[in-house]
């Protein structure tokens, strides 16, 4: 395989071949000067943003222009080479199996997904995901134009990292990366799936624009993201955006993680599902208490009610911590809607402190399920300016020099800095803005499975 490091792409040339992309996929073939007329760029800022796309082969020459100019050759045409690759993104959720593909003309191929049982060892949980991937795309011809891979697991990692060139580092997942390496063959990047998600919502979503967001998911788990300053941020072990494991009550139920008492062990489904049912409830899964909620239950609205108000306050102490101008709150949980945001919005007011208050906003997530198989895209093709200055992997920890090494020695006897490699060498180039993305144009899709 080969070494794969996704450029980051400034929003503004962004911009502009998503202009030029959307005029080709409009009115099919057009020559420079017809491009020039309808997209209105400079034509330096148009003859640049071109030679990239027939670079990067998002667009090809087409049949020369038959009508007669005068001197010199017809015009060529330029078009969507259909055969330019895809990206696909994958999220293996706790349940489920979620797969979006995106061409590199930034028109979604499609999404699916599909529910299994928990429990469902990695090798059947990939081969699901190849499934999914064939149904999707069609035959085994995708494998040729595969641009990337990124893929969502459940959890903290190590590192995000690119599999084809250092393997996977986390014990547990060791042989997963190999799986999708050998079953996808395209390089395969991987990450925290609701990591994914906030960098899904904040590049095509509900926070799309704002430069500082807070992601929280509720589901099977309870997770989240944090962009700070317009970039995706994850922590010096990856374990950026674990909200589920802040405490909420000392004397709470034991949490998988170790502690006790975390906000997962209270809103996550599970939790919830199990609460209903000891306060004299009938349901056994989200289903059911959906069905309670929508008839007014009081046991259900009472549950969502404290469930709410602890969610609230936890956000609010992040909130206080990091700063951030809007919420998002997704997952399966936040479906059962004002029974249980309305809490969550009254205890984020009352514990968020005076100065943003009243500037902070609270919204319900907008990409759904596929949420996570979307970041996993803008993870493959470095889709997003979020990942401007995102970690690389570590490199390997290199020898001390002994006295004679004098190659690692600056002038002033202190060592000499260590490039950076692979994404990492975006930490060193300028922040970039975060502009609000346009919708994605969708060509052909299915509904995701719960």
């Amino acid at each position: 395989m080969r070494q794969f490091t996704p450029e980051v792409v400034p929003p503004a040339r962004r911009g502009h071949e998503q202009a030029v992309l959307g005029l080709l996929r409009a009115y099919g073939p057009l020559n420079r000067g017809e491009l020039s007329q309808r997209c209105g760029l400079s034509r330096t800022t148009l003859h640049d943003t071109i030679s990239g796309l027939l670079t990067a082969g998002a667009v090809v020459t087409a049949t020369p222009d038959e009508a007669p100019r005068g001197r010199g050759r017809p015009a060529e045409r330029l078009a969507l080479n259909p055969a330019a690759g895809q990206a696909l993104g994958i999220d293996f959720a706790r349940r489920a199996v979620h797969v979006a593909a995106l061409g590199v003309t930034y028109e979604i191929v499609g999404t699916v997904g599909e529910a299994h049982a928990p429990g469902l060892p990695w090798p059947d949980r990939v081969a699901l995901a190849e499934r999914l991937v064939r149904g999707l795309l069609g035959g085994g011809l995708w494998r040729r134009t595969l641009k990337g891979v990124g893929v969502g697991v459940v959890g903290p990692l190590t590192g995000a990292w690119d599999q084809a060139r250092n393997g996977s580092r986390d014990g547990a997942l060791s042989g997963v990366a190999a799986l999708l390496g050998e079953r996808f063959g395209g390089p395969v990047l991987l990450d925290n799936n609701t990591r994914l998600a906030a960098l899904a919502e904040s590049t095509w979503g509900a926070a799309a624009g704002d430069q500082d967001a807070l992601y929280l998911r509720l589901s099977y788990g309870v997770g989240g993201g944090v962009v700070a300053g317009g970039v995706l941020h994850r922590g010096a072990d990856g374990v950026s955006g674990e909200i589920g494991h802040v405490p909420v009550d000392p004397a709470g139920r034991p949490c998988e993680c170790g502690g006790t008492g975390c906000l997962e062990t209270v809103a996550s489904i599970r939790a919830v599902l199990d609460a209903y049912r000891a306060r004299g409830g009938r349901g056994d899964d989200l289903p059911a208490l959906t069905a309670a909620v929508e008839a007014r239950d009081p046991i259900a609205l009472g549950l969502l009610s404290e469930v709410g108000g602890q969610i609230g306050r936890v956000l609010a102490a992040l909130s206080n911590a990091i700063g951030p101008r809007v919420i998002v709150i997704g997952g399966e949980l936040a479906e059962l809607g004002a029974p249980l945001l309305e809490p969550v919005r009254k205890a984020l007011d009352a514990g968020a402190v005076p100065i943003s208050r009243h500037r902070l906003t609270l919204r319900r997530a907008a990409l759904g399920d596929v949420a996570g198989a979307f970041g996993g895209v803008a993870l493959a093709l470095g889709e997003s300016p979020l990942l401007s200055r995102y970690p690389a992997p570590e490199p390997e920890p290199e020898p001390e020099p002994g006295p004679a090494d004098s190659r690692a020695v600056g002038r002033r006897g202190g060592p000499a800095p260590r490039p950076a490699v692979g994404r990492g060498a975006a930490q060193a180039r300028p922040r970039l803005p975060l502009t609000t993305s346009p919708s994605l144009p969708v060509s052909r899709g299915r509904r995701a499975a719960s």
